[in-house]
């Protein structure tokens, strides 16, 4: 990893806002979309930027917000990698959410994400929090090929299950959903199955499929050539360069996974998903002025 001073923390404005503490990861995840050369990443991806002064950077942005809204974090880089257990930067901007009133939503793969559940307790008390954890592969095995230096679907689901009950709102995002390999029925099935226990809130899924561009193609069809051999030969002839990349499946797995969610009563169209992430309580905000 390396330090870089940031110019800024905060993206988007009005109702939420996003930020990204670190950029790189070492997760090593196959499919990671981060790795594409728009990105325009100067630095080897597992070489994480750490935006060290994004507490301080924070603060200031918070301090000066006139109307509070959620915060989110994790769409680009996990905030909990491995180097977040010794520098607990998103602990320090948690606190500093927590201090101002905002809400937080957070996305990882991480079971590191348990050592800050006071935080996220304190936060959903006070306005609102929520807890986001992607699962892809409900086999440890495979899981483990795809996401080799992460914790394992079903030890990121008994974290769920900590977050749940507390009563922070828990999410999942059910992406990506590699062709010919993880995109069976027995394993979409085994991951809602266990959706359905938790109430999870909401699930993200924006089809059974993956995205491949450059940067991320390459890497992925190397991790294919060492784990599935003959595999990039058959995405190569199915999907030639495609941006998107369906599996051939998807129309049954996504019939489903909605009706899962609907029966459920199980958030799942994707503006459905964002617009609850994204909206802070107006109770609190209206106490807010008082």
């Amino acid at each position: 990893m390396h330090f870089a001073e940031a110019k800024g923390i905060l993206n988007g404005s009005g109702g939420h806002c996003g930020m990204n503490i670190y950029r790189g990861c070492t997760h090593g995840c196959i499919y990671c979309d981060s790795r594409s050369r728009c990105y325009q990443f100067t630095h080897d991806f597992e070489d994480v930027e750490v935006k060290i002064n994004a507490p301080g950077l924070l603060d200031a942005a918070l301090r000066s917000k006139r109307k509070r809204c959620m915060i989110g974090t994790g769409a680009m880089s996990d905030p909990y990698m491995h180097c977040e257990k010794k520098l607990e930067l998103t602990r320090r901007c948690m606190e500093t959410v927590c201090r101002y009133g905002f809400g937080f939503a957070v996305q990882t793969k991480s079971d590191l994400i348990l050592r800050d559940i006071d935080l996220l307790d304190e936060i959903n008390r006070d306005s609102k929090a929520v807890v986001q954890m992607t699962l892809t592969t409900y086999e440890p095995k495979l899981c483990g090929i795809l996401e080799p230096n992460v914790c394992d679907t079903r030890r990121r689901i008994g974290v769920l299950e900590r977050f749940a009950e507390r009563g922070i709102p828990v999410f999942v995002w059910l992406s990506p959903i590699l062709p010919f390999i993880n995109d069976t029925e027995e394993n979409i099935r085994a991951i809602l199955r266990e959706c359905v226990r938790l109430k999870v809130k909401g699930i993200m899924c924006f089809g059974m499929g993956v995205t491949l561009r450059e940067g991320d193609r390459e890497y992925f069809y190397a991790a294919l050539d060492r784990h599935f051999p003959g595999m990039k030969e058959k995405y190569i002839r199915t999907y030639g360069d495609l941006y998107e990349v369906p599996s051939p499946y998807n129309d049954r797995l996504m019939r489903i996974f909605t009706d899962t969610c609907r029966e459920n009563g199980i958030l799942c169209s994707p503006n459905e998903c964002f617009a609850y992430l994204n909206e802070f309580p107006e109770r609190h905000e209206q106490l807010s002025f008082f």
